[in-house]
């Protein structure tokens, strides 16, 4: 038997899913309404307007699958109830870089990350790399601009 495997999440992302498959609930009437206007306008065969409805309602419902299979899997992990000495999904990062120049990362889930902002995936190159380390660790991550070394300063849970 299969088992379900466990997507982990911020309640963040997991609220920010739920507000996006509701918008794409709401969005399923107005494609039909377009679909039956476009209908209305005769031949199909070259009808423009219906092809793009049709196209449009096939990749809401693509999203609207993906995102239910999502939230049914999610493993809602709140940081500030974690504590410990090593990396873990949640945690917040203060790495030093080769310049000793400080940039800070919280290992999120895939749909919650977002590296501009300070978020990275557990499954991204450097959350991989991140997982497990502890303070005053060095970590090497082969990134597409090459490799990187990063030493471990500080682990928060917030």
């Amino acid at each position: 038997m299969a088992t379900v495997e466990k997507m982990p999440m911020l309640a963040e992302g997991y609220d920010k899913l739920t507000v996006e498959l509701r918008r794409l609930k709401e969005e399923r009437p107005l494609i039909v309404d377009a679909i039956e206007e476009a209908r209305a306008h005769g031949d199909l065969s070259e009808n423009a307007e219906y092809h793009a409805a049709k196209e449009r309602q096939g990749q809401i419902e693509a999203q609207i699958a993906d995102i239910e299979d999502k939230l049914s899997r999610a493993q809602i992990i709140d940081p500030t109830t974690l504590s410990g000495e090593k990396v873990v999904f949640g945690a917040t990062v203060t790495l030093l870089d080769e310049d000793d120049k400080p940039v800070r990362y919280q290992i999120v889930g895939q749909t919650e990350a977002d590296a501009s902002a300070g978020r990275i995936s557990y499954n991204s190159p450097l959350g991989r790399a991140l997982i497990g380390r502890r303070v005053e660790d060095e970590v090497e991550v082969t990134v597409p601009s090459g490799d990187r070394y990063y030493l471990v300063s500080k682990i928060e849970f917030i």
